[in-house]
């Protein structure tokens, strides 16, 4: 473990002086009580904040809403499961015999709480500003390529826009079905605006999603035609 552990923080370019934290970031609670889980909680709430910082002040001319929305485009499960994937992270991990059966090296829920266990291990050992210094260069292609954070709005808050803008009514949402058992539930809604014929179904595993998928339905049913007329 020695020698996966020298791997691991030359990959992270970060030397550690208490490698014990190193060992208890990348350790799943499948295997010990002394687990990930506190240092995750910590790591969580700095890579928030810096993530917020760096956006703060390279979009100097964003609103709160769409500060938000970018820092949500970064900080998720799957990007951080992305770089984790990077820094080989699942390789080093410490994990039971039932999650290493079944691919939880892989598993991006593992792979992303792992690397958030890092940065707190990293904060831990050496500071706020070694931490943000691994954050920013971890991110930094992500930081320098950053989407339209118009483009970032969910599918419904797009099309009550789009609607306000053409002075159309706002949509009703309304579920059409449940179908499956309570632990795998299938949803279908429909999305209807008054004063339009079409109507749209979204499905989905929750209504929320459901409701999403109709919306991004309408939009697509709405916008084309709206271009067309232009």
């Amino acid at each position: 473990m020695t020698d996966s552990l020298d791997n691991l923080a030359e990959r992270l370019a970060y030397r550690f002086n208490d490698r014990a934290l190193l060992d208890e970031a990348v350790t799943h609670r499948s295997v010990s009580e002394r687990n990930n889980e506190r240092l995750e909680f910590l790591g969580d709430s700095i890579l928030n904040f810096v993530i917020a910082d760096e956006l703060f002040h390279r979009q100097p001319r964003e609103s709160e809403g769409a500060l938000s929305r970018l820092r949500a485009s970064l900080v998720n499960r799957e990007t951080l499961a992305a770089i984790a994937r990077q820094l080989d992270l699942g390789g080093h991990l410490r994990l039971g015999s039932g999650e290493r059966k079944s691919g939880g090296r892989r598993r991006d829920s593992i792979l992303s709480d792992a690397l958030e266990g890092v940065l707190g291990a990293v904060y831990l050992d050496g500071g706020f500003d070694a931490c943000r210094t691994l954050i920013v260069r971890l991110f930094a292609e992500r930081l320098e390529h950053l989407p339209d954070a118009a483009d970032l709005k969910d599918p419904k808050t797009r099309l009550q826009e789009y609607l306000q803008s053409a002075r159309l009514d706002l949509p009703s949402y309304h579920v059409l079905e449940v179908a499956g058992k309570a632990h795998d539930q299938l949803f279908r809604v429909e999305c209807r605006i008054r004063g339009i014929d079409q109507v749209t179904v979204g499905e989905a595993g929750s209504r929320r999603r459901a409701e999403q998928r109709g919306a991004e339905a309408m939009l697509n049913l709405l916008q084309p035609a709206n271009r067309g007329e232009r």
